[in-house]
């Protein structure tokens, strides 16, 4: 593929229909709600709210968004339900739910109304947010899967990743690390959040971070010998910033 060319226009196109993306974010608890917008909002996102199920339900049906965060549980109603509506007259919107309930029945039901994700309470806000931009960035492209980040093209569909010198191989963990980094860019990610997005909350390595340190280290290096410029910046006490000018 001619990488430059495709870093070009898709950077075009991505800058000109969706610099800036809308976001419905359906959860009755106040404080959860406003943590989910003050951090969405930070990047890209332009976030509406709702706390029950007549309010989402109007907002719904009465504005277009990118995507639609979903608890199941609210006042006045379930949000199964306006799920099932939302998809009954083919509204285009992308849906992540959140539950604190993890049942595998109420997730298959989701997932079958057409939910594009699900979230169990409780979750990093990164995570949110990562997995937000995954299914917007699936269906703004038609099922494409392509992210641009500076030199880098990153197909979701195939998990590869592109510079202008070409394909980048990488291992899974440091793809997982990238696309993470990715979906936070200009964001500081501790050590703690880049454990737990690569291996999970129940993962304990006490107070060794040797793991993190090498895969990023291994994963920086590849970036610079194909031409990228230093992504990934280390703030001193805090974590790690992938930073894109």
């Amino acid at each position: 593929m001619d990488t430059a060319f495709n870093i070009t226009a898709l950077t075009n196109y991505l800058y000109c229909n969706f610099f800036f993306l809308n976001l419905l974010i359906i959860e009755d608890e106040p404080e959860l709600s406003q943590s989910i917008v003050n951090y969405l909002s930070q990047n890209k996102f332009v976030c509406d709210t709702a706390q029950d199920y007549v309010a989402a339900h109007n907002k719904i049906f009465t504005n277009e968004y990118d995507c639609i965060v979903l608890d199941i549980t609210l006042p006045g109603g379930n949000g199964l339900e306006l799920l099932r509506r939302l998809k009954n007259i083919n509204k285009s919107e992308g849906v992540l739910i959140i539950s604190a309930k993890n049942s595998l029945d109420e997730k298959v039901t989701g997932l079958e109304l057409g939910a594009d994700d699900y979230l169990t309470k409780p979750f990093h806000l990164a995570e949110l947010s990562a997995r937000v931009n995954s299914i917007i960035r699936r269906r703004a492209f038609g099922g494409n899967d392509i992210m641009i980040i500076g030199k880098l093209v990153i197909n979701i569909a195939n998990k590869s990743v592109y510079t202008e010198t070409g394909e980048l191989e990488l291992t899974r963990k440091e793809y997982e690390l990238l696309l993470y980094f990715s979906s936070n860019k200009n964001r500081v990610l501790t050590k703690e959040s880049i454990i737990d997005h690569l291996w999970g909350n129940h993962m304990n390595m006490g107070d060794s971070f040797d793991l993190v340190y090498s895969h990023i280290k291994n994963l920086r290096r590849k970036l610079m010998d194909s031409g990228c410029p230093d992504y990934i910046k280390a703030v001193y006490g805090m974590g790690y910033r992938f930073l894109i000018s």
